[in-house]
């Protein structure tokens, strides 16, 4: 429902409840607000279909202030996106956020998934295993808060990633890697995991492999009265560090204590954040864990912590259309079905210390190359 209202309700019916009231009895916007305010819920039932009953207690009582609330937090968000549940094993839930039926992408973020936490960790963790698989046309990012992960790729590369760590593999033309869970004893304490996708611009979805990992040392943090923020990359708020990116963006971890206000960055046009844990309010609406708020371009909202909450706050720059099926992005339908084939055929190299084993191409099922992803594998 939200960005549905119409701009014009802020140029000429202001602010502050009495002139909204007021305006929306005497013209001819009460008809559509009324229809609007049913589909929420919010309207008593006693209120039925009887557009003047519904305009006179509007005016007369305090659903106009309830009501103007609702549309001021729908002017400020694009769309709310309820995560959706998926399951990388028996042993893991995943959320998957992005890609959503109607908002493919927040700047060149195409895909989110939340696993974890997961608190039960069997003794044979390989059980959690995500084997060899390929990517084109994009670069993963993987960010852990708990536990430790193994990444073998196509170049040699292994590396442990640990908490508070970046983990950024550009996959361009082509790359294949896993993630293993090998060591119980740095799973004592859980997993959970967030991993992003990161669409490349034209000129660079076929640029060759890489991987970098960032140490938490090396990405800068900001702190200000409950208030503490990691630039996982690009820049915000001012801040800017080494992770390399392909066009502009901005990725922060955000740990927020109860009652804390902020604002959101305003470098970027396109601006979102998924809530981890915990909760926030805006415009006198609450919103919960496992809920991405995408905002209107241009906004400058406050939102308060209502406890303490933890977000991961992206955005940035649109790059075009992009068509995704499995673990491929490309801005061409045709390259999406090359990678299938070359995926099929062996042409994508496996990681050389990591083999023995591979994660088939899915059956299609005549799905076109610009559906969802197939929720059972979290990159």
């Amino acid at each position: 429902m939200a960005g549905v209202v119409p701009k014009i309700y802020f140029i000429f019916l202001g602010t502050k409840w009495n002139i909204f009231s007021q305006a929306l009895i005497n013209n001819s916007l009460c008809k559509y607000y009324h229809q609007l305010f049913r589909k929420s819920g919010i309207i008593p039932e006693h209120f039925g279909n009887n557009l003047q009953r519904f305009c006179s207690q509007l005016h007369k009582n305090h659903l106009c202030t309830a009501f103007l609330i609702f549309i001021q937090s729908s002017h400020m968000l694009d769309i709310v996106i309820e995560a959706r549940k998926a399951a990388l094993n028996p042993a893991v839930q995943v959320k998957r956020i992005l890609p959503f039926r109607q908002r493919r992408m927040i700047g060149p973020f195409i895909f989110m998934d939340h696993a974890g936490p997961v608190a039960d960790i069997s003794s044979a963790p390989g059980e959690l295993d995500v084997l060899p698989h390929p990517h084109i046309g994009l670069s993963t990012v993987s960010y852990l808060f708990g536990g430790q992960v193994t990444h073998r790729d196509s170049l040699g590369v292994e590396q442990i990633i640990l908490p508070g760590e970046v983990n950024w593999m550009t996959a361009g033309r082509g790359i294949a890697h896993s993630e293993r869970f090998e060591d119980p004893s740095a799973l004592q304490g859980g997993l959970e995991m967030i991993q992003t996708w990161v669409a490349l611009p034209e000129k660079d979805e076929e640029a060759m492999p890489s991987f970098d990992n960032y140490k938490p040392q090396q990405l800068p943090v900001y702190t200000d009265t409950g208030v503490w923020m990691r630039l996982i990359a690009g820049n915000a708020y001012g801040l800017n560090n080494d992770v390399k990116t392909n066009s502009p963006l901005f990725y922060l971890h955000v740990a927020l204590d109860a009652g804390a206000v902020f604002a959101l960055p305003k470098e970027h046009s396109e601006r979102g954040f998924y809530i981890v844990k915990g909760s926030v309010e805006l415009a006198g609406i609450t919103y919960n864990a496992g809920q991405m708020l995408v905002f209107t371009k241009g906004v400058d909202p406050k939102i308060k912590a209502k406890e303490a909450t933890t977000l991961m706050m992206l955005g940035g720059e649109p790059l075009g259309e992009r068509y995704i099926w499995w673990n491929f992005v490309s801005s061409r339908k045709e390259r999406i079905e090359q990678a299938k084939e070359d995926w099929k055929q062996g042409r994508i190299i496996l990681p050389p210390n990591d083999n023995k084993e591979f994660v088939p191409l899915p059956e299609d099922k005549s799905k076109p190359a610009g559906g969802p992803p197939n929720p059972g594998f979290l990159s």
